[in-house]
This record gives C-alpha cells, structure tokens and sequence, in this order.
C-alpha cells in the first residue's frame, strides 16, 4: 500500500482517487477550494463534475497542502494546466527528495511554451516525474469502464512504479520513456478537438470530422518529431487514441466548447457554459508560438487561434483551409 496525495477534486482527480483506493492505497485529496471540500465529504460525490459516481469513505479529503501532502510516496498534480505552475510551487515545500510526482494534466504553458513536466521540474527539483496519459475519461475511468493509457518518464524506474500504482483489471498502463511525445500528443489533440467540434456546431459532417482528425494528427506529428518526440507515440495512446476519444466523445470538454464556439459562442462563453476549464484553449497559442518558431506548417492550429482569439468567423476559415494551394498527402512519398 502506498500513501499517495491527489492535488486537485475536479472530475479527474476524483477518479483517479477512487481508482487509487480501490487498489488498496491510502488517498488524501487536497483541493484550494473549502467549499468543494466540504461538499465532497458530505456527499462523498463530486455532484458538479462527477454526478453520480459514490466516492470511498476511507478518501480524506482537505485544504491544507501540508496535511495532505505529509509522507505521501506518490503526488497526483491533477489540478487543470494553468494553475500546475503556482500549485506545485506551493507544495513543493511539503514534498520529499526521491518522491514520485506523476501529472495527469495536458496542456503548455503559455508564454514559456513549457509542457507540464518541465514545469513541475523547476518548481519541485527535488522530485522523480513522471506523466500519466492516454483516452481516458473521468466519467468512464471513475465508473470502472476498461480503459488503457500510458505512463512516461525519463527513468524506466519511475514508469514502471506508476504502472504498477495506478494498474488493475479494468485500467491498463503501458509505459515509455517519451515523455515529450507523450505530452505533446495530449495537449495538442485538445486543440484539434477544440476544431473538430466547432465543424459540428457548423454542422458539418463525418466525412469533415474524419479530414479534420487526420490531417490534425499529421499537424501534431510535426511538432512533436521537430521537437524529439517520436512517431510511434503519436500513433499511441497518447496520440491517436486520445486524439479520437477527445473529438467525439459526450464527455469531451473541449469538444463540446469548441461545439458552442462553432454555433456563434465565444470562447469565454462556451468555457462558461461547460463549467469546466477548457484546456485547449490554453495551449492553442503556445502551439502556434512552437509551430512558428520551428517553422512548422499547422494550418488548423492556425485557423483554431484565430476564431478563439481574433474574432474570425469560424465557416469562412473553414472554407479558407479547404482552398489553400494545392499540394500531396505526404512529403515523405516518391513517384
């Protein structure tokens, strides 16, 4: 049994709890908010943003990071992207050397273009990290529907403890050592899905859906290969499987912003509306920024920024990608 500490209530954090307890570790969740901890323990249900799924007695739950965060062998940074920086500064006074710290959020940072476990690194230099990623829903993941993720770190050690924590019958980990593809892929997908939902809320069809995720993927192949990451994980878990499960699925917060953007919502109302933090939104500038700076083609990226924040109409853009010049499907094949 390990002693592990959850950062962050929301719906994922919730899951992965539960998860953590019924494979018979001890769980403390911390959460910056008192009255999410107080609902949660009086419920024992994250009635917000986990409705319906009954939480273990045995989870505590808390606001004081120093209580939550004595002895814990693993940390769980599950708080939303923007807010890892300064959460994990604040904890990093609490946490151990050697201790494991494995984030479960997507995104990159905006302004330094760093992904999460570069951040979480300089904040807690201490600490062994890892990442944790992959299709994986907290709706169906706090349900014990079956579902297969990956977890990467830079020491086979520290994935292979990961896999061994979080793995049971119905949660399959793989491991890997390509941290940044794997990061990467998780928060450039939320971006496509972000695109693939405003071409919904358009209403467009499946055969636009299916040009639009394949040709994403091909986008966030670039950026990830340009910067070290490797292709095989962007035909993984992390890559195409959570690129599918986050531009289709009901449970999809990005999808279903990017659905609200698309009927005439801007992006602050559609965020509004989905009460939940939208992490491609977050992450569509700095993955533009990477692209320019690399001198990578990323046309739908390009065109996602610039109905999120430039007031583009979202059915003109449309048009203008499917009118660029003509060109093949890869650079990579000979006549």
């Amino acid at each position: 049994m390990k002693k592990v500490c959850v950062l962050g209530a929301g719906s994922w954090g919730t899951a992965l709890s539960i998860l953590l307890c019924n494979n018979g570790h001890s769980v403390t969740v911390w959460s910056i908010d008192p009255e999410e901890v107080l609902m949660l323990k009086d419920y024992r249900e994250q009635r917000e943003k986990l409705p319906g799924v009954i939480i273990p007695s045995i989870i505590d739950f808390t606001t004081d990071m120093k209580v939550a965060l004595e002895g814990a062998e693993l940390v769980v940074c599950a708080v939303p992207s923007p807010f890892v920086r300064t959460t994990m500064h604040s904890a990093s006074e609490y946490i151990n050397g050697g201790t494991i710290i494995v984030d479960v959020a997507k995104g990159i940072e905006d302004n330094t273009y760093k992904t999460m476990t570069e951040i979480i690194e300089e904040e807690c230099p201490q600490a062994r990290v890892g990442i944790l990623s992959g299709p994986s829903h907290a709706e169906e993941v706090g349900r014990g529907i079956p579902t297969t993720i990956v977890a990467g770190a830079k020491e086979r050690y520290v994935a292979e403890y990961i896999q061994d924590v979080f793995m049971n019958e119905t949660f399959r980990v793989y491991t890997s050592p390509d941290v940044i593809g794997i990061e990467l892929g998780g928060s450039l997908k939320n971006v496509i899905a972000l695109a693939a939902g405003i071409v919904d809320g358009l209403g467009f069809g499946d055969n636009t859906k299916a040009a639009l995720m394949t040709r994403g993927i091909t986008e966030i192949t670039r950026l990830v290969t340009a910067l070290g990451g490797n292709i095989e994980t962007v035909a993984g878990l992390s890559g195409i499987g959570d690129l599918i499960v986050t531009c289709t699925s009901k449970h999809s917060r990005n999808r279903n912003a990017g659905y609200l953007i698309g009927q005439g919502k801007s992006y602050q109302e559609a965020m509004d509306e989905v009460k939940m933090v939208v992490e491609g939104v977050y992450s569509a500038k700095a993955a533009l920024a990477l692209a320019k700076e690399h001198n990578i083609s990323m046309p739908i990226v390009e065109a996602v920024n610039e109905v999120l924040f430039e007031g583009a109409d979202a059915r003109e853009v449309s048009m203008r990608l499917l009118m660029r010049d003509k060109t093949r499907e890869s650079d990579n094949l000979e006549w």
